[in-house]
């Protein structure tokens, strides 16, 4: 058996060699495979250090970016009112609020970099228009019955999306959606207090509440994403584990728990298909148009340009306080490693 290797043309033998380690490889990354789908069919978590699929890593990374850029940007329609809210109580919630969604964002920022891509990397995405955020968010608040249809509506819609996140499949998510959730209702229940305010108050007010109402009725069911069999990234993620409800069951939890808020707030729900149907115990609305959505999430939205051009110019003026936390870092890391030394 030796002497076949005295006897082999050495570019055979590098050639066969190279052979052996790729099926040698390719047999290691089936073993991975094998090992990876049984523990999402275990419904056991992925943690940052395990082996997972490359696409797999890269649609948590889209995802998770995704819901931390909305979050930031989602401080700007409601930031939009603080120096305007029409009483202390009001400013002081709503600065806790804006507060809590600033926190949410970082959370999922430290979430997303545990899948290899630091911070910097992301803010870019999103300040050049190469990543999304929610569409949601590129709608105006023209008055103060928008900062409580987004804390009902809004936030009401985000709870449905992400409390089953809670049990995705990735564990730095899972364990953030946690607390990002908990707060999440604290909000929803502020503008829906907000709202009945609102809407038991002077015909002035109730007015105000309602135009809000059918500004954001369909935007805020527009959120849970496209119809199922347009969706191009649902089944994928839900095979993964990383979503667990489809986007049209979502969208059909919110139509049955907001209904019945809205007729208990008094308003009229601008959609003059909807109804009640008896054989299946469930709401249905009318026909969504998908045209304006699609319109909005390829950056046509009223409000696309001016959110992002905010975000950059918030960047750009925040420059010098990053640069002084670096240097406040470099400087303590020379005094640890100078009293080492």
């Amino acid at each position: 058996m030796y002497t076949q290797a005295i006897d082999t043309d050495p570019q055979f033998v590098a050639t066969q060699g190279a052979m052996r380690s790729v099926g040698a490889t390719h047999a290691s990354h089936d073993r991975l495979l094998a090992s990876f789908d049984q523990r999402i069919a275990n419904d056991e978590k992925i943690e940052a250090q395990d082996w997972m699929p490359a696409a797999y890593r890269k649609t948590l990374l889209r995802q998770i970016s995704q819901h931390a850029h909305s979050e930031v940007v989602g401080m700007l329609p409601e930031g939009n009112w603080i120096t305007r809210a029409p009483s202390l109580r009001r400013k002081a919630i709503l600065l806790a609020k804006v507060q809590d969604e600033g926190g949410h964002g970082l959370y999922l920022y430290s979430a997303a970099e545990t899948l290899g891509s630091s911070r910097a990397e992301m803010l870019d995405a999103l300040l050049e228009g190469r990543a999304k955020y929610s569409s949601i968010f590129n709608y105006p608040t023209l008055t103060w019955a928008d900062v409580g249809c987004i804390g009902w509506l809004v936030d009401g819609a985000a709870i449905m999306n992400q409390v089953p996140l809670c049990r995705c499949s990735y564990g730095p998510y899972a364990r953030a959606m946690i607390r990002i959730c908990k707060e999440e209702s604290f909000h929803q229940r502020q503008g829906f207090e907000l709202m009945l305010a609102l809407c038991q108050g002077s015909e002035g007010q109730k007015q105000m509440a309602q135009e809000a109402f059918n500004r954001w009725w369909w935007p805020v069911l527009m959120m849970f994403g496209p119809p199922d069999a347009d969706s191009v990234h649902s089944t994928q993620t839900m095979q993964w584990g990383i979503k667990r409800i489809s986007n049209d069951d979502l969208r059909q939890q919110f139509l049955d728990a907001t209904v019945p808020q809205a007729q208990l707030l008094g308003l009229s729900i601008p959609d003059s298909d909807l109804r009640y149907d008896d054989s299946s115990g469930h709401w249905q609305c009318g026909p969504i148009q998908w045209e304006e959505f699609w319109r909005v999430v390829q950056g046509d939205g009223p409000c696309n340009r001016e959110r992002l051009n905010t975000r950059r110019i918030a960047h750009e003026e925040g420059a010098w306080v990053r640069e002084a936390a670096q240097a406040y870092a470099l400087k303590q890391a020379g005094q640890q490693a100078q009293a080492l030394g």
